[in-house]
This record gives C-alpha cells, sequence and structure tokens, in this order.
C-alpha cells in the first residue's frame, strides 16, 4: 500500500513538472517591426497604425517596432546614411536585451526592413525568430530607385546619383544603405567583390554554414509581391528573383536562380519543407487593405 502511494505521488509530480501552464498554452507570440526606408518605428501613419492594429486583432500581444537611433528622426534618417551592418548589430542587441522577447518571436520587416530582419536570423539566432514575413523586402537586391516614399524627393535624387556613379566605391558603401542591396546584374563580379550587406547575408562570396543552418530554423519565411509595386525594380526580388545573369530585362524566379539551385542559403530546403510562402497584393509598393492584412498576414502571427 505504501509502494502504491509512493509511484502515485511520483506520477502526479511529474504530471505537474512536464504540464505546460494554461498560461503558456494561450499565450501570444510576441512580434519585431522594422520599418522601410525613409520611415521610423512610430509614424501614426505607417508603422505606428500597424502596430495598432496588431494589438487590437491580437489582445495581449507585445510589439517591438525598432528604432535605429536616439529619436524618430534619427530613425528616418538612419533610414538612408546608418551602415546597414551597424544597424543590424543594433536590432540584435535590442532584440537579445528585451525580456519580452526571450523565449522566441515572430518578426515582420516593410520594404528593406525584410531583408535587414533576415539578416537578424541569420546572425542572431537567439532569442530564436519563428515566422519571418517580409512585406515588399528586396531579397536580391534592387537595380534602380525610381520612386522615393513621403518628402524625401531631394535625398533621393541624390541618392540616384551616388549609385550611378559609385555605388561599390567604398565611401558610398560605408554610408548610403540603398548602396548595400544595390545589385548591378551586369557588374556581378564587382558586386560580389564590393557590397558590404546583400553579398554577405546571400552567401554571393562564400556559404557561411551557420546563415544557412539559423535561416532553415524558421517555421516560415513569408513574402509579399505588390503586383503594381512602382518603386522596386525588378519586383520579383520580393519573392527572392531576380534579373538573369548578364541583362536587366528579362526576370528569373528564385527558383530558376544558382542561389537556390546550389542552395547556398537553405531555400530550395526549406521550399521543399513547405517552409516558403509567396503571398501577393494587388496594389503599388506597401500598399494594402486591413483586410488582406487580416486575411493574409495575421495568420502567421498566432
Amino acid at each position: 500500500m505504501f509502494v502504491n502511494a509512493v509511484w502515485s505521488l511520483l506520477g502526479w509530480w511529474v504530471l505537474v513538472c512536464t504540464a505546460k501552464p494554461a498560461w503558456k498554452e494561450n499565450a501570444t507570440v510576441p512580434l519585431v517591426l522594422w520599418h522601410g526606408m525613409g520611415d521610423s518605428c512610430c509614424n501614426p501613419l505607417s508603422m505606428g497604425a500597424i502596430k495598432k492594429m496588431v494589438e487590437v486583432e491580437i489582445p495581449g500581444i507585445y510589439v517591438l517596432s525598432l528604432e535605429i537611433g536616439n529619436n524618430i528622426a534619427e530613425d528616418a534618417e538612419n533610414s538612408f546614411f546608418m551602415n546597414t551592418n551597424d544597424q543590424v548589430t543594433m536590432a540584435c542587441d535590442k532584440i537579445s536585451k528585451d525580456p519580452n522577447l526571450q523565449a522566441g518571436y515572430n518578426a515582420m520587416g516593410f520594404s528593406q526592413g525584410g531583408q535587414f530582419l533576415r539578416a537578424v536570423v541569420q546572425r542572431c539566432p537567439s532569442p530564436p525568430m519563428k515566422n519571418l514575413i517580409s512585406v515588399g523586402g528586396q531579397h536580391q537586391g534592387v537595380y534602380g530607385l525610381p520612386h522615393c516614399p513621403g518628402h524625401s524627393v531631394a535625398i533621393c535624387n541624390w541618392i540616384r546619383k551616388m549609385l550611378n556613379t559609385g555605388a561599390y566605391s567604398k565611401l558610398v558603401q560605408d554610408h548610403l544603405v540603398q548602396a548595400q542591396y544595390w545589385h548591378d546584374p551586369l557588374n556581378e563580379e564587382l558586386y560580389q567583390q564590393h557590397s558590404l550587406f546583400l553579398a554577405d547575408i546571400n552567401q554571393e562570396r562564400s556559404v557561411n554554414e551557420t546563415y544557412k543552418k539559423n535561416l532553415q530554423a524558421l517555421e516560415k519565411l513569408v513574402m509579399v509581391k505588390f503586383l503594381k509595386d512602382s518603386m522596386v525594380e525588378p519586383v520579383v526580388s520580393e519573392w527572392f528573383g531576380f534579373y538573369k545573369p548578364g541583362q536587366a530585362k528579362e526576370t528569373e524566379s528564385l527558383q530558376e536562380s544558382a542561389l537556390y539551385k546550389e542552395d547556398r542559403l537553405g531555400l530550395q530546403a526549406m521550399d521543399k519543407a513547405g517552409k516558403l510562402v509567396f503571398l501577393t497584393s494587388d496594389g503599388d509598393h506597401l500598399q494594402f487593405t486591413d483586410e488582406w492584412f487580416k486575411n493574409n498576414i495575421l495568420p502567421y502571427l498566432h
């Protein structure tokens, strides 16, 4: 009788220790946001509105909208002029020190924030990122800057001049964010040798197995392409496609690319495992309705 009581007590103790608390079963997954070029963490018409909508739709969720700098003005300025690698390091530091993110989080990047957050998951695996949602991110870079956001026309005119005259010079690479994901299909060797950011995270110079392993740890990589995008060239970059080698007219899909066929980044393996999700929005760059967002994006935030 005593032995039976002991076994019953041990069974109860094992059950208590292994059972997940109810609050953990029902807990929301925190979300990290990263804005695009010329925007800021807390603009009430953009990132602030997204943050508020997510908080309304998923009660109790913790949302961190990354501010790269000491204030909103610096944040917007840094989206043009702060070295991208330094921005990623700053983002990793903020995420690693946030007590609300230590059990893992989802991430959603808008425009260039999409590829910046991919750098975070490849370089900074702790705490773990669960799902990465790239909304109009340019994962194979851009070869053109046709339009500018907001009131940044003068800045963008200067940026275009710099990109056209010396995108891969050390001075421009060090100080111009858009140059760091400028991908010239007519000068692939120059791009591979001198791109400080994109060529590194896309494994253009060598294969970093840690990058590959960390990216493959994602549950889902969700990529949104805007069907009427007038800002991103080529728009297939939003789905990890790009121009076919040696020219700037015909494009190829991710699945047709050497990056995929050689599986340097693990994307082929992720695709076969059902981890890649390709979504479209029938609008211009970053233009979508609340209904579209709720139907297409919210399911990946739970």
